[in-house]
């Protein structure tokens, strides 16, 4: 999952340049066709022929179909103008924007060496409501065969309430934010929301553990609604409500009320949609200790896969399985070889925000060049971290329902789902 308004590093002034031309970039093309000149042969002089049939005029040759993209990201470029600084969080933000163009581009860039042709008009939505709002009755950007941005939810928002064009495909491109919020029929909602997390565990569960009963461990915050009802809904739906649920909120690691209720033979299965550090920490030991006389298999939210304060060693006791649309196989050829491609155009190294744009750009690409657009969802694709596989939703538009399921074994994350 990403959480696009969290913190990270810091843009170094190399990259600030980078920003500086961007400001300049009206549209990135791909190469254009140089005219041949052909010199004709003398001959010598003929008699005239007289054709008294009218003239048919060649036609023209078709020109090269160039496929037009729009591209809004929040650079902040206003923040490079005298008296102006950045802030941690706008220099986070342009960091997002840059490292998502770069692979954005790179694809692109692959797609033109195989014959394609685009234009790549680039916006900075400087993270403003107000310049998503004015973005939005921009000609150029109206005109477009694709719009792909802006990123944060609120300009989102602001961006679809002033755009007329209900044929007009516009991609959410980083943000998990339910699309129920927006209510717009052309969105496209790249990145799986968190229900479809909870549905991918919850078919997982039913049809790899088939447990009697699941245990839900909540912190006390009301977000973990969140995940937990459309997992219940979902469980529901698969086993025919033959699954039933122990629901418990859990205070200083206190288990033994559940002892009764656990299986010494059969896998005890235990669902915790919470994010609070300290709780995870007293709770996951807590089973830990239940775990040496009941058999334990943890599934968490899928923030975990960022928690650095989760132990490894812990997590695979426990048989934790976590769920992610966003994880990347470093040691895949392709992963390698787009990594190798990466630095030898821009000189430094890709984060999964460039590898996000990467693989969005090589599938949105493609389709609008081969003016497939409107069969997104008869076309699946398996990016470098994650496949696409579009549903459309009444209201909604379409969103990306895939998500992997994952386990800890020999201390890593394996795919199991």
């Amino acid at each position: 999952m990403i959480s696009v308004r969290s913190r990270l590093q810091l843009l170094s002034g190399n990259r600030c340049l980078f920003f500086l031309a961007i400001a300049l970039i009206t549209a990135a093309c791909s190469p254009k066709l140089r005219p041949v000149s052909v010199q004709p042969q003398k001959k010598e002089a003929e008699k005239p022929v007289v054709n008294n049939q009218p003239v048919k005029q060649p036609e023209k040759p078709a020109g090269p179909v160039v496929s037009t993209i729009s591209l809004l990201l929040p650079f902040d470029l206003d923040h490079l103008a005298p008296g102006s600084s950045y802030t941690t969080v706008t220099l986070r933000e342009a960091d997002i924007a840059l490292d998502y163009y770069r692979g954005f581009k790179l694809a692109l860039d692959s797609l033109t060496a195989q014959g394609y042709n685009f234009k790549l008009l680039v916006y900075d939505t400087r993270g403003d409501i107000a310049q998503a709002h004015s973005l939005a009755n921009n000609p150029a950007v109206r005109g477009s065969g694709l719009i792909v941005g802006p990123v944060f939810p609120d300009d989102v928002k602001a961006f679809i309430a002033n755009f007329t064009n209900a044929r007009q495909p516009i991609v959410s491109p980083l943000s998990p934010a339910s699309p129920s919020t927006f209510k717009s029929q052309q969105l496209i909602t790249i990145i799986p929301p968190l229900e479809y997390h909870a549905w991918a565990a919850a078919r997982y569960i039913n049809d790899n553990l088939r447990p009697q009963k699941i245990f839900i461990l909540r912190s006390g915050f009301s977000d973990e609604n969140d995940y937990i009802t459309p997992f219940k809904r979902a469980i529901d739906s698969l086993s025919k409500k033959h699954i039933k649920f122990v629901d418990i909120t859990v205070i200083h690691g206190q288990l033994n009320s559940l002892l009764p209720q656990l299986s010494a033979n059969e896998k005890n299965v235990f669902v915790i949609p919470a994010k609070d550090q300290h709780f995870l920490n007293i709770t996951l030991r807590a089973l830990d200790t239940l775990n040496n006389t009941y058999p334990v298999t943890v599934f968490g939210h899928p923030n975990w896969i960022n928690f650095s304060f989760l132990m490894t060693d812990l997590l695979q006791r426990l048989d934790t399985h976590i769920t992610s649309a966003d994880h990347v196989d470093y040691k895949a050829a392709n992963t390698i070889a787009f990594t190798r491609q990466y630095r030898e155009a821009y000189n430094t190294e890709p984060t999964s925000y460039s590898i996000k744009g990467f693989d969005e750009g090589l599938y949105f690409g493609q389709l609008l060049a081969t003016d497939n657009l409107k069969n997104l969802t008869s076309t699946d694709f398996a990016g470098l971290h994650n496949s696409f596989q579009l549903q459309k939703k009444a209201g909604q538009g379409w969103i990306n329902t895939h998500v992997n399921v994952y386990k800890y074994a020999n201390f890593e994350l394996k795919k199991v789902e």
